[in-house]
């Protein structure tokens, strides 16, 4: 007796792999947060349901079904910061080249800052904290952040130590509010950013790393957070904080492969990471 299978077409094979693509996106954008654990307890769910109704278990089978049946509702309610998140990206310029070009291929992308905007960037995060003066820097990378841009004070400079300092001296006017860097200059500053509304992050975090903490909920953008109280820097991003690093480890972020996870970055560095509700 002959095995008797379906006709099989070519836009049946370009179907497969196009799911099989947008899973493996969904399964890099929840990688590493608690959306993904919740995404596996959805399914363990799903498997049960399906295992008593086979059963004939009418009471589970009816408790489940009605889970099943809000399911929807529950996934925009659970994962509304992951759509979010995918939605910025998809309305992002150039995401299609992104999807199936160098970030689906885990490929090193351009570098973000040149070596020299960069170590302007460094010196200026060791002298405010050397001075316990404080800072909030926003470096973008594809999500546009011209909204943010807007709330502050339009200067479009080449990126400068001194002008940072300067700009996060107590007694400048502008000293309040994030230093939003755009492609490779300084876009403007006292810059307002959404604020995390994280309700686990440590009381010795203030409304600085709030800030900061939310811009990289909701974009991709790199937060660098100096304290103000104990002159110590933080990085935030993807919704999570780094406390305590040294600038070495902070140019970590912007000279390794920023499409790949974050799970990659070197283990003293997660060590030094800040749990918060996306793990």
């Amino acid at each position: 007796m002959l095995l008797y299978l379906p006709p099989f077409k070519i836009i049946d094979i370009i179907d497969v792999l196009l799911v099989a693509l947008l899973l493996f996106q969904v399964y890099k954008l929840l990688r590493g947060t608690a959306a993904l654990r919740i995404l596996y307890g959805i399914i363990g769910v799903y498997l049960i349901w399906k295992l008593v109704s086979y059963l004939q278990m009418k009471l589970l089978s009816e408790i489940f079904g009605a889970f099943i049946s809000v399911g929807i509702i529950a996934l925009i309610v659970v994962f509304q910061p992951e759509i979010r998140r995918f939605l910025i990206k998809l309305g992002t310029a150039g995401f299609l080249k992104n999807f199936f070009s160098g970030r689906i291929l885990g490929k090193k992308t351009s570098k973000l800052l040149s070596d020299d905007e960069l170590d302007e960037i460094l010196d200026a995060c060791r002298t405010i904290s050397q001075t316990k003066t404080g800072g909030l820097i926003v470096v973008a990378q594809q999500n546009s952040l011209e909204d943010y841009i807007e709330t502050g004070i339009i200067m479009d400079s080449l990126i400068s130590s001194s002008l940072i300092v300067s700009i996060f001296f107590k007694n400048n006017p502008l000293h309040d509010g994030a230093v939003i860097i755009s492609r490779g200059r300084i876009a403007a500053a006292s810059c307002i950013l959404p604020v995390s509304k994280q309700q686990d992050i440590a009381q010795r975090f203030g409304l600085r790393h709030r800030a900061g903490l939310g811009i990289s909920e909701i974009t991709d953008a790199i937060a660098i957070i100096v304290s103000e109280e104990t002159g110590s820097i933080e990085i935030a991003k993807e919704g999570i904080l780094y406390h305590d690093l040294q600038l070495e480890e902070v140019k970590t972020f912007f000279t390794s492969d920023l499409s790949a996870p974050l799970s990659d970055l070197p283990s003293l560095i997660l060590a030094k990471r800040i749990f918060t509700k996306n793990d």
